[in-house]
């Protein structure tokens, strides 16, 4: 009996530490059913010790050198050529296209080439103006060109016909009476717009030849003060000029109105013409002037206050018509001004003391405006001679 129960309560306390000792061997949950006690290392990824290395009986191959197989059936390949990626379009932050792709599309349509501000005056953002270039020729050659031709061209003219003819002289010679032409409203206001244009001329010929003609004799410095002034003088004295012509015109208006008689001087040649051609207080000539000075002048004030004032009233295209008719014209005016000035200075005997006292010769009054003349003894008889049907004192 003690034979059986011996080896069972053997066997009954055997049993935990056979149990505890499996569940030693045994992996825990998730983790690997290997583990190394050193970390892995080499190309067998066990560790030098417990891991089993593959066994062959070929020979190794150095590290790093192709293995024979490999060379002999493998030749060499070229690499294989990537493909670029292209770049996209440049974009500025705005998400637009940059300014070369900008100056390309408006070029092709002929337009402006504009970038953006942030400042009022958003004319800067305008960065190529095809127009510009035209404006740049007329500004450097066209308007030089131009003003030579009138100015010069003029006064060639007139040295010319001053040798052939000299000076128009009274034919009846000098009466040593005298009629009044002017009165001191019209003096006064013909020198104060005379005396405007020629200083506006002068600075505006400054303007455009005084760096060709005038600063290579005065010096760079003398050259800038006189044009700083002469710019000023250009702007300040614009306004008598422009009043001045609303003057004329008020005044002279009814003298200046065209009339039959004009056309009759005009046929019979004018200032050409053989003999004096019956004319009142102006003749055709004057009249031609006077129309063509009004208009001009208004013309150049105009266009010349809108480039003082720039782009209040217009566009860069504006600003540049604006001066291509101020120059053309305002050369255009300072011909015919010379003109003007001779005739009334070394052309024609007697003319100046018209606006120097504002009388002149009655001879010569009675020859190059015969009909005003009439007119005025008319008016003068009317005024000395008693009424028709007077009577003397006490008569009844």
């Amino acid at each position: 009996m003690m034979r059986r129960i011996l080896p069972l309560a053997l066997l009954l306390l055997a049993a935990p530490a056979a149990q505890a000792q499996q569940n030693a061997q045994e992996p825990a949950a998730g983790a690997p059913a290997v583990q190394a006690i050193a970390p892995e290392v080499g190309a067998g990824r066990g560790g030098t010790g417990g891991g089993q290395q593959p066994v062959t009986t070929e020979p190794q191959a150095p590290t790093g050198s192709p293995t024979p197989e490999a060379s002999q059936t493998t030749p060499p390949q070229p690499p294989t050529p990537v493909t670029p990626i292209p770049t996209p379009a440049p974009f500025t932050d705005r998400g637009q296209s940059d300014a070369a792709e900008l100056e390309l599309r408006r070029a092709l349509r002929g337009g402006m080439i504009e970038g953006a501000v942030t400042i009022p005056n958003q004319t800067a953002a305008v960065l190529i103006q095809p127009e510009g270039r035209d404006w740049r020729v007329f500004r450097n050659s066209t308007l030089g060109w131009t003003g030579a031709i009138a100015v010069l061209g003029m006064l060639a003219a007139l040295a010319l016909f001053y040798l052939l003819k000299g000076t128009t002289q009274i034919e009846s010679g000098r009466s040593g009476r005298s009629i009044l032409r002017y009165g001191g409203l019209e003096r006064a206001n013909h020198w104060m717009v005379a005396t405007s244009f020629v200083l506006l001329g002068l600075s505006g010929l400054n303007l455009s030849y005084g760096r060709y003609l005038l600063r290579p004799l005065i010096g760079a410095e003398a050259f800038t003060s006189l044009t700083f002034w002469g710019q000023a003088v250009h702007q300040y004295l614009s306004f008598p000029f422009t009043i001045g012509l609303a003057v004329m015109l008020a005044v002279w208006l009814r003298e200046n109105l065209p009339t039959r008689t004009d056309l009759a001087w005009l046929r019979a040649g004018g200032p050409m013409a053989r003999g004096h051609p019956p004319a009142g207080k102006f003749n055709a000539g004057q009249k031609l002037l006077f129309w063509f000075v009004i208009g001009g002048g208004a013309l150049v004030a105009a266009s010349g206050y809108l480039l003082m004032f720039p782009f209040t009233l217009t566009d860069i295209a504006g600003q540049q018509w604006a001066h291509m008719a101020h120059g053309i014209m305002a050369m255009l005016m300072l011909a015919a001004i010379l003109a003007h000035i001779y005739i009334g200075t070394l052309g024609t005997e007697g003319a100046f003391e018209g606006m120097s006292s504002g009388r002149v010769d009655y001879h010569y009054a009675k020859e190059h405006h015969r009909l005003w003349v009439e007119q005025e003894m008319a008016k003068a008889q009317e005024v000395v001679a008693p009424p028709a049907r007077a009577r003397s004192a006490g008569a009844d």
